[in-house]
């Protein structure tokens, strides 16, 4: 059997430009890992602290409380390591996103338009300005939210009908 050698595969020399530079959308996805992964050991945190007996002289276990103590400070020192590789990632994904022009939001999120809209669109040869197109999302979304403020009304009278029929048929039996 035989160990690895304890040079790098470059001859000692920094790897190439194309080793060092990662993905940014790779990085994203070691951040979304590294995210779950806090997450995990936050929850395995919670675990060990609920099942742990405070030492106030009811089946108190040393050896247990010992155990489990260890473990916490493992899963603690845990939390810290992946909360600096964490940070890491973010540096770096903001580095590398520095030079980028930022898109505005609105921008990015497709709208749905009626066939006839599309066809001007085409024939005319001309986009809509920015102001127009703003004033229409926030149209849009104040009908949204009358909508959704309609649809909650309607609910909550449905709640109440159904409570007056379950009242009345518990008073029957």
């Amino acid at each position: 059997m035989t160990t690895p050698p304890l040079v790098s595969p470059f001859g000692g020399q920094p790897p190439p430009q194309a080793a060092r530079d990662v993905n940014t959308a790779s990085l994203c996805r070691i951040g979304q890992e590294t995210v779950q992964d806090i997450v995990l050991r936050t929850m395995e945190i919670f675990q060990l602290l609920r099942n742990m007996q405070l030492p106030n002289g009811v089946t108190y276990h040393p050896n247990t409380h010992q155990d489990r103590l260890g473990k916490l400070q493992e899963h603690l020192r845990m939390l810290s390591v992946l909360f600096r590789k964490l940070r890491l990632v973010y540096d770096k994904c903001n580095e590398n996103c520095a030079g980028l022009d930022p898109i505005p939001p609105e921008q990015l999120i497709p709208f749905v338009e009626d066939d006839g809209s599309k066809l001007e669109d085409r024939s005319g040869g001309q986009n809509r300005p920015g102001s127009e197109e703003r004033r229409e999302i926030l149209e849009v979304n104040k009908k949204l939210k009358q909508k959704n403020q309609q649809l909650k009304q309607l609910m909550d009278q449905l709640r109440n009908l159904i409570w007056e029929i379950n009242s009345m048929l518990a008073v029957r039996s």
